[in-house]
């Protein structure tokens, strides 16, 4: 379980760059003429499981890392468990001395990190846990938190009424959907009007089997779904598109999370329930700080530990707070600048915006 030690305040993260979004291309940036010695490697996993990272993780870490006058480089694996450790090697025999990994999986993520280890690299697990790893630090959103925060949103939007709910969670071998799912569970399974009458992870995040997933199990409910507790928006948008072909949209409550354009469209079509905001930005510019500390030989400040079952040991974090969004709080997004007001209230959803009181 993880376990928590108080949350890092916005404000205390915030304060470690004062940065705005720019745009930015470069897999690399060269050091400044301040620069601290060392070179930092950033490896992401996909660019199908969630558009944040290369819309907002990549761009935000490129700021921070350019503030910080540090030599670094951020490549994406494409979610190929090969390519991930093929990019690892390249990166360390390239001279990187701190290496940010957020992993495809633990077994592939865990031995590129023992891998560094060995040539005195140092580690940093970012968004997701590296079960069996050896990070030295991990940054991450408080991931039961988000779990809780979903099941808590899908009962503010089902209400006390009996329900039959079912759970599309995220991919079996990433840790962090076992944690959004304990989190849920936590909060739904103690209300004694809800019924959980399937479950199942969706493999790789993959919205194309989610949505088959989801249409398996309205069949085998004969239609008797009240509430969806789906693990993020591309899933949940998957669950939507067959209430939609089944005349049900908008009125079964279905979660998300990661606030996207399109689950935050839905929430003001009122086909999604709500979503959970992730400041990536926060995330990012915690992450760097505790990069930029290893490069200098300083030990880093968090505010938690996090348990590896399987490693067997407390890994030093730092872990932020999530945040949830019905349509009453969509704006809070839009004025964080994490989506732009003319790409959400394009066409039809400008009226929509308006009485969402985002001007």
């Amino acid at each position: 379980m993880q376990m928590r030690k108080g949350i890092l305040s916005l404000a205390a993260v915030s304060a470690a760059a004062a940065l705005t979004l720019t745009a930015c291309g470069d897999d690399s940036g060269e050091a400044s003429s301040e620069s601290s010695k060392g070179k930092i490697g950033v490896i992401l996993p996909d660019t199908k499981s969630s558009v944040r990272y290369e819309s907002f993780d990549r761009p935000y870490l490129e700021q921070a890392f350019k503030a910080a006058g540090v030599e670094y480089d951020i490549q994406n694996a494409e979610g190929d468990t090969q390519r991930f450790q093929t990019i690892a090697d390249q990166m360390i025999t390239n001279g990187v001395t701190v290496l940010v990994v957020d992993g495809i999986d633990s077994n592939s993520a865990a031995a590129v990190q023992r891998k560094a280890q060995q040539q005195g690299v140092k580690t940093i697990d970012y968004d997701r846990l590296t079960l069996g790893g050896v990070a030295d630090y991990y940054v991450s959103f408080d991931n039961v938190k988000v779990g809780e925060e979903l099941g808590r949103g899908l009962q503010k939007c089902l209400g006390d009424k009996d329900a039959d709910i079912v759970y599309l969670n995220g991919a079996a071998t990433d840790n962090n959907a076992t944690l959004f799912a304990q989190g849920a569970h936590s909060v739904l399974d103690k209300i004694p009007n809800y019924k959980k009458v399937a479950e199942q992870a969706v493999p790789n995040w993959d919205n194309q089997q989610a949505a088959t997933i989801f249409e398996q199990m309205w069949t085998q409910q004969k239609g008797k779904i009240d509430g969806v507790l789906a693990a993020n928006d591309g899933v949940g948008n998957a669950a939507i598109s067959i209430l939609k072909k089944n005349s049900e949209a908008g009125k079964v409550p279905v979660t998300g999370q990661d606030a996207t354009l399109e689950g935050l469209q839905n929430i003001l079509d009122g086909n999604q329930c709500m979503t959970v905001y992730k400041p990536v930005k926060q995330e990012a510019e915690a992450a760097a700080k505790l990069a930029v500390a290893l490069i200098k030989g300083e030990k880093a400040e968090t505010n938690g530990t996090v348990d590896d079952p399987q490693g067997k040991r407390q890994v030093p974090s730092v872990l932020l707070n999530p945040v949830p969004v019905f349509k009453e709080n969509v704006k809070q997004v839009v004025d964080d600048g994490f989506v732009k007001k003319e790409d959400l209230c394009k066409g039809a959803y400008a009226a929509k915006c308006k009485d969402a009181g985002i001007q």
